[in-house]
């Protein structure tokens, strides 16, 4: 085999294992955020290595679903959420 192919092969190998990894590792802050915008309601559940990083990743991931464009994403995103849970880490 050429060494440009093990190499392309070993950092493919390297990235993937990364990607794994980073997947199964706990966040210490987790929450679930309902959102009512325009007359629809979602709720989402995040992680993150902070209170408000995880809220706002909450919230960006409902209002993905009920808002339509650029626009009504950016408003949703900046609507108070109905309610906030802060879950505990199993």
């Amino acid at each position: 085999m050429k060494k440009t192919v093990v190499l392309g092969v070993a950092f493919c190998a390297m990235v993937l294992g990364y990607l794994v990894y980073s997947s199964f590792q706990t966040k210490p802050y987790r929450c679930n955020v309902c959102i009512t915008f325009k007359g629809a309601r979602d709720c989402r559940t995040a992680s993150a290595d902070s209170e408000m990083e995880a809220m706002r990743t909450a919230t960006m991931n409902a209002c993905g679903l009920i808002a339509g464009g650029v626009t009504d994403t950016m408003q949703c995103e900046n609507t108070k959420p109905d309610a906030v849970t802060w879950l505990r880490r199993p």
